[in-house]
């Protein structure tokens, strides 16, 4: 590999590094170098939106992450799955487009971070999309990002269980990225036509046909490289061989919440004890790093149904055969969807100020999976349907801590998934509430049985017990390199430099300062969008 010099050295082609290297490129005046440590994203079941089932565990495009033991999960060790590819998480997640509430924002603000509240981040939300329900104060047009209203071609169930939901008090909104988000609706969908809209189609293809852009797939950053208090470049390995790329300017790291961390931490920023017994030099001790790790945590409520599902159709061959032909000629059907129709944001407990709860509702089944796999295009063989939930603000927080000096060795993902009382309380209390929504009338006249957890679980202490041993992770960590004002509670500022430290920033989930209510492949991309407009003028004032 020859000339590895850029102005900006990106670390990962996922939801933050593509909008960074679009960004950054766009007026010409800088080189950016991005690099990646998985492969293409030009795969079938990538490009397919309800492929993503296929992805959950190949390793060729995953990197298939397990966590520690997790007391909270009754002692089991749970699934990540994170993208390895250029597109990164939004090449295989499940495509709901969610900003988050309001308040999130201001949050980040109160807590010392000037420019983030939601007055500073809702202009750069609606730069970057091209919402098909249009624009209004708070949607954008004519973006890159093209965002699906996703009402057409829905599975029945879906209007049954609106109305389910509005018996139980909850508010139809059309627009869980407007004004209000309490309510059910219908998930917008990062989908345009028949395929998936990743931030690898929206912002890094077009920007790959700049000449001050260079994109190396299979390039794993291993750490980066320091003189005199500043990054001046990433050393990676690519296909067995060892490599150094140098940048003028500035490295961003965008490797998301658990390889971020893991980059500083090899390359001596984090928790000096923990490095030293690695035998790493601590160029600067903050044990922050990797720390502060927050997480959503769901489960399915599953239940057989009376009326078919999309098992009925995407089971047999012959089901197969027809939506297959369905997408290929017509770009539609269920292959050409996410299996989250709609959903919505609810209270637990009306004392409550805003949502603390996100709904989920898929008109089919997995409870007979086979080991190893997530058959969303196999699923049970007879009717069946689910309605999920997670929380949106846990209280219970985890860390990234290395395994090895080896940076080709997993790190240690500490989930400390249900550790506080409240989160307990709260996953109790919503469990509940997603049964009410299923035994009111709309919904409750097809279902034929509760099939999980069943409806011998019924107490306090064997609800509590069911969610410990049977949920997980929806996908979404962040905070594990949160920004903050000060070095003592944070990884780097408002500006997303690093504390302690020049040229170096991260921008993606793990900037995050606290959690956001809903999905974050939306939020990672605004956060990317602002990143770069702070780091153009930053370098315009110099």
């Amino acid at each position: 590999m020859q000339n590895l010099k850029a102005d900006f050295i990106i670390v990962g082609a996922g939801s933050a590094g593509s909008v960074l290297a679009e960004r950054l490129t766009a007026n010409g005046r800088y080189s950016v170098l991005l690099l990646e440590a998985g492969g293409d994203d030009r795969r079938f079941f990538v490009q397919m939106p309800l492929g993503y089932g296929e992805l959950f565990y190949d390793r060729a495009v995953n990197w298939g992450y397990l966590t520690e033991a997790d007391p909270g999960l009754a002692g089991r060790q749970d699934y990540w799955p994170r993208g390895k590819l250029l597109g990164g998480s939004s090449s295989v997640n499940a495509m709901v487009y969610i900003r988050g509430h309001q308040a999130d924002y201001d949050e980040w603000r109160a807590s010392g971070n000037i420019g983030w509240g939601w007055d500073d981040v809702l202009p750069a939300f609606r730069a970057i999309e091209d919402n098909e329900a249009g624009e209004n104060a708070y949607r954008g047009k004519g973006g890159p990002l093209f965002i699906s209203a996703n009402k057409k071609d829905l599975h029945p169930l879906v209007e049954n269980f609106l109305a389910a939901s509005k018996e139980c008090g909850l508010p139809y909104n059309p627009d869980f990225n407007g004004l209000n988000q309490e309510g059910v609706g219908y998930y917008q969908m990062t989908i345009k036509g028949r395929r998936r809209n990743s931030t690898a189609r929206a912002f890094l293809r077009p920007a790959m046909a700049r000449k001050n852009l260079r994109v190396l797939k299979y390039a794993h950053v291993t750490k980066v490289l320091f003189s005199e208090g500043r990054a001046i470049g990433v050393e990676f390995a690519s296909r067995g061989q060892t490599y150094q790329a140098h940048c003028a300017k500035e490295v961003v790291l965008s490797g998301g919440a658990v390889n971020s961390p893991q980059i500083l931490q090899l390359s001596g920023i984090g928790p000096g004890a923990n490095l030293t017994d690695l035998g790493i030099t601590p160029m600067i001790d903050n044990p922050n790093v990797g720390a502060h790790l927050s997480d959503h945590q769901g489960i399915n409520y599953t239940y057989e149904m009376m009326v078919p599902t999309y098992n009925n159709i995407l089971r047999p061959w012959w089901g197969k055969l027809k939506v297959g032909i369905e997408y290929l000629l017509l770009g539609r059907g269920p292959l050409a969807k996410s299996i989250n129709h709609a959903g919505g944001f609810f209270r637990s407990h009306p004392d409550l100020a805003r949502p603390n709860m996100q709904l989920y509702f898929q008109a089919f089944s997995t409870v007979m999976p086979k080991p190893g796999q997530r058959p969303i295009l196999t699923p049970d063989p007879f009717s069946g349907l689910s309605i999920g939930l997670s929380n949106c603000r846990p209280t219970s927080t985890g860390k990234i801590t290395l395994a090895s000096a080896d940076p080709l060795v997993a790190p240690r993902i500490h989930a400390n998934v249900f550790a506080n009382d409240q989160d307990v309380a709260e996953m109790l209390d919503a469990v509940k509430f997603l049964r009410k929504i299923a035994a009111a009338g709309p919904m409750a006249k097809f279902i034929k049985q509760e099939l999980r957890p069943g409806p011998m679980v019924t107490s306090d202490a064997n609800l509590i017990a069911d969610f410990r041993e049977r949920s997980g992770t929806v996908y979404h960590p962040a905070c594990s390199c949160r920004m903050g004002p000060d070095a003592a509670s944070a990884v780097i500022d408002a500006r997303l430099r690093v504390h302690g430290v020049g040229g170096l920033r991260v921008v993606d989930a793990s900037s995050f300062p606290n959690q956001i209510s809903g999905n974050l492949n939306g939020p990672t991309m605004m956060l990317a969008w602002k990143a770069a407009q702070i780091m153009l003028e930053d370098h315009a004032a110099l």
